[in-house]
């Protein structure tokens, strides 16, 4: 019975941090507005471009994150493991290589914010005005 209320408060617990939601950032000098196509494009190294013509910077947040999973679950429609699996097989091939990954929101907030055609993904109640949202899943 202890262990029913620990998993009971622990799903309460996660579907509260996870009602904030996952956006899509972007440099407030870069894109105004991207689609679900395009971010699954460029996440998955299928586009290296924004839709400006210009080199997307790429920014990923850490394997395992809750709010990793739950982006490429939305937008990619991949797990980590198959994520792993998408990224082993193009570094093999010599034909892609995965965005640069970033440990805290904090950080790739940061980088974002210091790179005009910079592209990452972060939970919504870390917005603030020196990025903006591009897209939201």
């Amino acid at each position: 019975m202890k262990l029913l209320a620990k998993v009971a408060l622990t799903a309460a617990l996660i579907s509260g941090v996870a009602q904030a939601g996952v956006v899509v950032i972007a440099n407030p000098t870069g894109p105004d507005a991207l689609s679900k196509a395009q971010v699954s494009k460029l996440y998955l190294g299928k586009s290296k471009k924004l839709p400006n013509g210009a080199k997307a910077q790429v920014f990923e947040q850490a394997v395992g994150s809750a709010i990793r999973g739950e982006f490429h679950a939305g937008v990619t429609g991949k797990s980590d493991s198959q994520l792993q699996a998408y990224w082993s097989r193009l570094i093999f091939t010599g034909k892609g290589k995965p965005p640069k990954t970033i440990g805290s929101s904090s950080l790739i907030k940061s980088q974002v914010a210091s790179h005009a055609n910079a592209i990452a993904y972060i939970d919504s109640s870390e917005v603030d005005d020196t990025v903006k949202v591009v897209f939201t899943p």
